[in-house]
């Protein structure tokens, strides 16, 4: 068990998962889906979730609603050993929720994001920070009560002695309005997938993105989804390959997964190569199991699945 405590920061969701659709939605047509999945979403509580369950000590700081959805996502917290004593609930705005399409390997989402929308810098635990080792902060742009304050986030928890991560995830209004230069600065280890690099710094390839941005970041910690992941630190650019598995159900929340393997490792001090090289064991387990965190019950179980998955690619 690590001795580092982590406070993830972040939106909290409901995901209404559908699989195995007949054909792609119309207006004024009913389509059939032949299964469903009712599960706790956002990348915030699943990175959240996951990290516990891989041993790291994990509190998390986020808005709800009073109703059944966040009494849900609480539960389903807990059951995690995520510590929910930071999170609040709002008795003016309803609990997120997201409608999860899926189709093959990709999907298309729908949210309401609710209490998210409001959750900001005025919540987060100022008088208890100095208790956590580091925060973690997901979904940038489906946060806008949190936007105007994410630099002064990072740099306040910088200055309590705190190391930090950032996840941005997808701008779904695809204007990519993030301060970047004066940001990054602030965030040890920042976590975007290849699609929001290039999306963010604006170039054409992954060589022009890391290119514009290294300059601003500590380490760029890089999804690249079926082709594994890379990191870039100083000198030090390191890309390593996945660990593909056969028994794949989806790929919700392996981004997440990815960002808890890289944490965990980084959190005990470990290389760079190993935190990328245990970012994509996690991530591979993620897709294991339906939703996010399905796959990640308890620490023998995932200890289990890491080490099939390895022996297939030995």
């Amino acid at each position: 068990m690590s001795n580092k405590k982590l406070l993830v920061v972040g939106e909290l969701n409901i995901d209404l998962i559908l699989n195995q659709i007949q054909g792609f939605p119309e207006i004024g047509a009913e389509k059939i889906a032949e299964n469903m999945d009712f599960t706790l979403g956002s990348s915030s509580a699943i990175l959240a979730s996951n990290i516990a369950a891989l041993g790291v000590p994990t509190s998390f700081c986020g808005l709800l609603g009073e109703d059944n959805f966040g009494d849900f996502i609480l539960k389903e917290l807990r059951g995690k050993n995520v510590d929910t004593r930071f999170i609040s609930r709002s008795e003016h705005h309803k609990t997120g929720i997201t409608v999860v399409m899926n189709y093959d390997q990709d999907r298309a989402n729908v949210t309401y994001c609710g209490a998210m929308s409001v959750l900001s810098i005025e919540h987060i635990p100022w008088e208890n920070i100095s208790t956590f080792s580091h925060l973690h902060f997901s979904n940038y742009f489906l946060q806008p009560g949190m936007q105007p304050y994410i630099t002064e986030l990072f740099k306040k928890a910088k200055e309590a002695g705190l190391s930090t991560s950032l996840d941005l995830q997808v701008d779904p209004q695809d204007k990519w309005d993030f301060d970047y230069k004066n940001c990054l600065p602030f965030v040890d280890v920042f976590l975007p997938n290849e699609n929001e690099l290039l999306k963010l710094t604006g170039k054409k390839n992954l060589k022009g993105a890391i290119e514009a941005i290294k300059n601003h970041t500590n380490i760029l910690a890089l999804k690249l989804g079926d082709k594994g992941g890379r990191v870039v630190s100083g000198s030090e650019d390191i890309t390593i390959k996945p660990y593909l598995n056969n028994t794949y159900k989806d790929a919700i929340g392996a981004g997440d997964s990815f960002n808890a393997g890289f944490l965990k490792k980084f959190l005990s001090g470990a290389s760079l190569r190993e935190c990328l090289d245990y970012a994509n064991l996690t991530g591979s387990v993620s897709t294991t199991a339906a939703g996010g965190t399905g796959a990640f019950s308890n620490e023998k179980e995932i200890k289990s699945k890491i080490q099939q998955i390895v022996n297939k690619k030995l």
